[in-house]
């Protein structure tokens, strides 16, 4: 057993990955030959993540306020807290805050052999963000 005592800084998502005001605390990083990661993302509304892909896959749990993803090609969904989202490995998508409301996840990726946990692609349009969102 092992506890770490609390000495978490939050830090800033760098536009190049972002959209909006987004407030990240690495929260876990299991030592080698481990190679899982959380974070604690913090999204104020309108925030968003750009396109991405995880080579091994993503799992997002909500805790707080209501957000919206989408997989490349698909309906933009509603997520809200305790929902759970497992995005494939490879698989492009987005996630983020409502306009109107703030949303808090959990984000748990796993790195590949080269230690890569995300490769980053294009922002998401206006457009693309405010597309009707499935039922949900």
């Amino acid at each position: 057993m092992q506890i770490t005592r609390s000495s978490i800084t939050t830090a800033k998502g760098p536009a190049e990955w972002f959209t909006g005001d987004v407030w990240i605390d690495a929260v876990a990083a299991a030592p080698a030959p481990s190679r899982v990661t959380a974070n604690l993302v913090h999204f104020m509304p309108g925030a968003r993540t750009h396109w991405h892909s995880h080579p091994l896959g993503q799992t997002v749990f909500v805790t707080e306020g209501v957000g919206l993803c989408q997989r490349r090609g698909g309906p933009v969904e509603i997520i809200r807290p305790g929902d759970r989202v497992l995005f494939e490995a490879g698989e492009e998508h987005w996630h983020g805050a409502a306009p109107n409301r703030l949303m808090v996840h959990v984000a748990i990726n796993e790195g590949d052999a080269e230690h890569a946990v995300v490769h980053w692609l294009t922002p998401v349009t206006d457009e693309e963000y405010t597309a009707t969102p499935a039922a949900g």
